[in-house]
């Protein structure tokens, strides 16, 4: 994919993304026709329109994504593991699922073990991909490390750099994710990406996936 030549060449690796409180079910759906006319690889929408979207996507190849302990992520792990239970049998593909910071700043690496194993067979049994949310702005150089070793022990499809309600998405953040991740874990980029020259940086720097609010402007 030659980055340069032109900025619809990312839409495929788009989340198209719309997280709002207040969104409605109209937005909805204009989101996911949106989706189907540029091709973005998914529409990241809240658990509760997950079944929505569902029916609005039928008849193409753009996947669902949905986010999960969101944007917190101290919800207890049983908690989190049946909302990606739920949000599963509701339609979604893929489940962007936050962390633990609290356990990680508390360095109780055996509740983070358990809690990513759990995320990670509950979302892989239904044959779904999981992209875990490390929340990089509020993590230290050793907590980032610990838990990127943690990670690479696991079967994570995906390490996704922040909620982007505690900081963005930055090319040495995804340069230093991508040096401390396996090969075969992927990047999802996110938080702050409000232009196609970041978006194209961010990609070149290691990431696979570009999550975003922005992603007409984008393109």
């Amino acid at each position: 994919m030659d980055l340069e030549n032109k900025a619809g060449s990312i839409a495929n690796i788009i989340d198209h993304t719309l997280l709002k409180p207040d969104t409605t079910k109209e937005e909805m759906t204009k989101l996911c026709d949106e989706a189907k006319e540029y091709g973005f690889a998914t529409v990241c929408v809240p658990p509760y329109f997950v079944a929505h979207c569902k029916s609005q996507l039928a008849d193409s190849a753009v996947k669902i994504c949905t986010v999960v302990g969101f944007p917190l992520g101290f919800d207890s792990s049983f908690a989190k593991v049946e909302a990606i239970k739920r949000a599963i049998s509701d339609g979604a593909d893929e489940i962007d699922a936050v962390v633990n910071i609290a356990a990680v700043k508390d360095k109780n690496w055996s509740y983070v073990r358990n809690e990513v194993q759990s995320f990670t067979r509950a979302t892989h049994l239904k044959g779904k991909l999981l992209k875990l949310i490390f929340e990089t702005a509020l993590l230290e150089k050793d907590d980032l490390e610990k838990l990127c070793d943690l990670v690479n022990q696991e079967e994570v499809d995906f390490v996704k750099t922040s909620t982007g309600f505690n900081g963005g998405a930055s090319k040495e953040t995804v340069s230093q994710l991508r040096e401390l991740l396996s090969p075969q874990i992927k990047i999802k980029a996110s938080g702050g990406i409000d232009s196609t020259d970041k978006a194209i940086q961010l990609v070149k720097a290691g990431a696979n996936r570009i999550g975003t609010s922005k992603a007409l402007e984008l393109i």
